[in-house]
């Protein structure tokens, strides 16, 4: 075979005879340097999966994580396996065995970084193919909702707890995030994409979007954060930062804007949490109890205790009302008392029609619930109100997660007012 004679200054190679230098296998193929030139010379081609756009990088102008295009592994561009197994051929390379067992490691490689042997679910992974997942084993969770309303707090908490989070993604870019997520080598099985109106002309598209990775059996979930008009004024104002969507206007014409673009959003939502009343500290606990747990996710009921005096919860999926009961507060024993104490408790469950509303609640619920695991969907709150919230919507509130919990199901409760007289 004609060789071309290596530059004068290659410490790898020699004239024949010359010894191999200090500190190299004398069995190890010579290190000829190529030009950096165009992709025919380097063979440095980009290996693009599934339709995703050229040269994507998936970087935002607010920091978003790059999710980098691999490329072909040594061995597996122009001049291939054959021409390296020549080189080493002319430096005395191992026996044949040993040299097809490098052949072979530098082919899987090589399917690696291709994500040859994916299963994309027209056919199964042959053996010793690299760990990806189908498309359909990626969950990927949408946080979007109103600015201010504390997407970031909940960005970062998504991130400790595993998930791999890209912030301010425009939505055209969804499909080519998951298929890269389903072909990872180790796949990337949760992702969290934080979609709002910073995205601008971009932003209209979010629900054409959703609808293509569902129409491809990605489950996809949508998070939507909600906060008052006063809590939203008060948060702009405490950072001293403008809405993006007020221009010339005051800080409350942008959140009513902005209410108007993700109204579509916020009606489709699976989990709707309203942060008007909650720190950044409350709102990571509560995002660590939803989306902490890996594997299959349970549907999660959250049942929540309020009072009809101070409103009816904006995140609520279904409202019962629990005042056609006695009101303990007319007892005086047991007025300084709450729903959780033993003595209101048994109280209220001997009033007539209370165990009777539990069973026949807790039996409407349970169709609804299968409706929910089929549809996919995580979450669901159901708010129990009475006068104040402190006795009797309190004290059905823990009977009925008690018995909405089971093996598909987590029920938590939360007592909204508790403690607010």
């Amino acid at each position: 075979m004609d060789a071309t004679p290596p530059p004068d200054d290659d410490p790898g190679t020699g004239p024949p005879g010359t010894p191999p230098p200090a500190g190299r296998d004398p069995r190890s193929p010579a290190v000829r340097p190529g030009p950096r030139g165009n992709l025919e010379e380097t063979g440095e081609v980009p290996v693009l999966l599934g339709d995703d756009p050229p040269g994507w990088s998936a970087a935002s102008r607010s920091g978003a994580a790059a999710a980098q295009v691999p490329l072909p592994a040594a061995g597996s561009g122009p001049r291939g396996a054959d021409a390296d197994a020549e080189d080493a051929d002319e430096d005395g390379a191992p026996g044949h065995e040993e040299r097809g067992h490098e052949e072979r490691g530098r082919e899987e490689r090589a399917r690696a970084d291709r994500g040859d042997g994916v299963d994309d679910g027209a056919g199964g992974a042959g053996e010793g193919a690299p760990t990806g997942g189908s498309e359909g084993s990626t969950e990927v969770l949408v946080v979007t909702g109103m600015s201010g309303a504390g997407r970031s707090t909940v960005a970062d908490r998504l991130e400790d707890l595993g998930w791999y989070v890209v912030d301010n993604l425009p939505p055209q870019m969804l499909s080519a995030l998951a298929g890269l997520a389903a072909r990872a080598r180790r796949g990337l099985p949760r992702v969290a994409v934080v979609l709002d109106v910073r995205g601008q002309e971009f932003f209209p598209e979010v629900q054409s979007a959703l609808e293509e990775l569902r129409d491809r059996g990605i489950v996809v979930r949508v998070l939507f954060l909600e906060a008052s008009d006063e809590a939203l004024v008060r948060r702009f104002e405490s950072v001293r930062r403008p809405h993006p969507l007020q221009g010339e206007g005051r800080i409350l014409d942008g959140i009513r804007a902005e209410r108007d673009l993700v109204a579509a959003l916020r009606g489709g939502a699976d989990l709707l949490v309203d942060t008007s009343s909650l720190n950044v500290h409350e709102l990571g606990a509560r995002v660590g109890d939803v989306f902490g747990e890996a594997g299959r996710p349970r549907l999660r009921v959250t049942v929540m205790s309020f009072g009809f005096k101070y409103g009816i919860p904006v995140d609520a999926d279904h409202v019962a009302d629990v005042r056609f009961l006695p009101n303990p507060y007319w007892e005086p024993s047991l007025r300084a008392q709450t729903g959780r104490d033993e003595g209101v408790r048994d109280f209220v469950l001997r009033q007539e029609g209370a165990v009777e509303w539990l069973d026949r609640y807790v039996a409407a619920l349970e169709p609804v619930v299968a409706g929910y695991r089929r549809e996919h969907r995580g979450f669901v709150t159901v708010a129990v109100g009475c006068t104040g919230g402190k006795h009797r919507s309190v004290a059905l509130s823990e009977q009925l997660a008690r018995r909405l919990s089971g093996a598909d199901v987590r029920a938590r409760v939360v007592h909204r007012d508790l403690g607010r007289e």
